[in-house]
């Protein structure tokens, strides 16, 4: 499933907003059956990120994370040491322009 496209309006009103920024994450390990999504929407909650979460077949948790570079970079430094049952062993970071239509952060299926 890929990431949907913004409407420009959408996109133009993230771009306007400087410090407003996006990542896309990849976190491999023991990261699937141990409440890692779960912990990743409340760690975002919690920085004040929007965006999403989902398991991949493959094993390894997908995160979309926009929000002011700051708090995003204190989300990423929460999903590296991830939920006490958790092992992550490697967590891949892709910078992206910001689609600005999220209002919260959901887990999807």
């Amino acid at each position: 499933m890929g990431l949907t496209q913004p409407s420009s309006a959408a996109s133009d009103a993230a771009s306007a907003v400087p410090d407003h920024k996006a990542v896309h994450v990849t976190v491999s390990g023991y990261v699937q059956g141990v409440g890692f999504r779960y912990f990743t929407r409340a760690s975002a909650q919690r920085s004040g990120v929007v965006g999403w979460v989902r398991n991949t077949d493959d094993g390894d948790v997908e995160i979309w994370a926009e929000g002011a570079e700051k708090r995003i970079q204190q989300f990423i430094e929460a999903i590296r040491r991830g939920p006490s049952q958790s092992e992550v062993r490697d967590v891949v970071l892709s910078w992206q322009p910001p689609l600005g239509h999220f209002r919260s952060f959901h887990i999807r299926d």
